[in-house]
């Protein structure tokens, strides 16, 4: 029997047993004073970066069109002759310039001038809906038409929370200007036989009145 003293050292590899003053887990840090109730300091947050914007794609524009099945008819067709108008009345006949020149203002406020003096007097909300435009954005227009003195905007009798606007007799000359240039037709176009031209006449009626059916009342 041996009754020699154990060495108190733990036989390294042995899992150290419990004891008396034995605890699980991590100690505290010695060089750390634990606060009652203390709460952790929140992490920072990294900034983001910057997003880069997609560079132009390289792809050719007849692959881009393809690429947006409701956008686009599936008949190429459609797409030249689409093409085609959009030149004719943008470039051959260059109708926004000569107009923007004429009446020193842009293509839009003076579609915006025409439309009063054809259909007004009007409320701000109708030429609005006539236009294809946000209201904020026709407010503006009409500001300016009203500071060349082209239009005037008094109070609605039939609703004072509403204006009309009407055209003034400088603006009926400006806006009979405009249609004397956007109803003048290309010699292109002045060219087609009768038939041809009746033709295409009742295309595109049909073709805006499928639209007016599309979208509905304004």
């Amino acid at each position: 029997m041996n009754d020699s003293p154990r060495d108190p050292r733990p036989t390294p590899g042995a899992a150290p047993g419990p004891g008396p003053d034995h605890t699980t887990g991590p100690g505290p840090d010695p060089g750390h004073t634990s606060t009652p109730n203390e709460t952790p300091a929140p992490e920072e947050t990294p900034a983001h970066d910057p997003v880069e914007a997609p560079a132009p794609s390289s792809a050719p524009p007849d692959a881009l069109l393809s690429a947006l099945p409701d956008a686009l008819p599936a008949d190429p067709r459609a797409v030249r002759v689409w093409r085609d108008l959009r030149a004719l009345v943008l470039e051959a006949a260059d109708v926004r310039g000569r107009v923007t020149e004429a009446l020193g203002m842009s293509y839009f406020r003076a579609k915006a001038l025409r439309h009063i003096a054809a259909e007004g007097p009007l409320t701000l909300r109708a030429l609005a809906a006539a236009l294809f435009a946000d209201a904020p954005y026709t407010t503006l227009t009409v500001e300016y038409l009203v500071k060349r003195g082209l239009v005037t905007r008094e109070p609605n009798p039939a609703d004072r929370r509403s204006k009309l606007v009407e055209v003034t007799p400088q603006g009926a000359r400006a806006a009979a200007e405009m249609a004397r240039i956007t109803d003048t037709p290309p010699p292109a176009l002045r060219g087609l036989p009768p038939a041809d031209l009746t033709a295409l006449e009742r295309i595109l009626d049909g073709a805006l009145r499928d639209r007016a059916v599309s979208e509905g009342p304004a």
